[in-house]
């Protein structure tokens, strides 16, 4: 694929994804009221949890666009970084939230597992405070990138393993759905920490992998919050 072509498809991509996954965050903020009660506790989990999805990557691929306009990532390093480490913190809050929001749904209480993967979230957050991950670089250290990318494929299949497990005991079809995205957005980011810094354009699946968190995002809208009923059409 020509670079510029690359270029523009990121460049598009981003902004669209921005635009609707705020769209969503304010769609759940205006219709938190009409959630049944039972759901309420779940709803707003996940409402904040995309809410600090989408402000983490409004620094990642918003400032990445911004680079782009300024000439380029590679003469924006810094900007690029800074937008790298705030989604790296907010997606670390986002797993941990999902972990209460299994504990919600499921009426568990959080085990030594649960607490393991708000453990494992804590960590990565402190190995990500380290200078040896130089945010300032395009491409971070290859040894860094793999430790702290360690901790979040941990808390990602974690939570889609708890998902898994309990919704197929319950019959609850909305999270084994969220569970199959969590795994294709894994599925995908995977081959980007193992291998983007010898082939960059693996880089590229981070567009589906950012597609399965809006697919969590609808597929949570659309079991929580209750459809509006539409006016019918009166016979002539």
């Amino acid at each position: 694929m020509p670079e510029n072509v690359r270029v523009w498809v990121e460049v598009v991509f981003n902004v669209s994804y921005l635009v609707v996954i705020w769209g969503l965050v304010l769609r759940m903020t205006q219709r938190r009221g009409e959630v049944a009660e039972a759901d309420r506790a779940v709803a707003n989990r996940l409402r904040w949890a995309f809410a600090l999805l989408a402000l983490g990557d409004t620094g990642h691929v918003g400032f990445r666009v911004v680079a782009y306009a300024l000439g380029g990532l590679e003469a924006n390093p810094a900007l690029v970084g800074l937008g790298a480490l705030s989604t790296a913190y907010t997606v670390t809050l986002f797993y941990m939230l999902l972990v209460d929001v299994w504990r919600l749904r499921f009426q568990h209480s959080l085990g030594w597992f649960g607490w393991l993967l708000l453990a494992a979230g804590t960590v990565r957050m402190l190995v990500m405070a380290f200078p040896q991950n130089q945010w300032q670089l395009i491409v971070p250290p290859y040894d860094w990138s793999l430790l702290r990318n360690a901790f979040l494929v941990l808390q990602g299949l974690g939570v889609m393993a708890l998902f898994f497990r309990d919704s197929a005991r319950a019959g609850d079809r909305t999270f084994t759905a969220v569970a199959w995205m969590i795994a294709l957005s894994f599925a995908f980011y995977t081959p980007v920490i193992l291998w983007v810094g010898q082939l960059p354009l693996l880089g590229m699946l981070m567009i589906p992998k950012t597609c399965a968190y809006i697919a969590v995002a609808v597929i949570a809208y659309r079991a929580l919050y209750p459809r509006r009923p539409t006016l019918a059409t009166k016979p002539a």
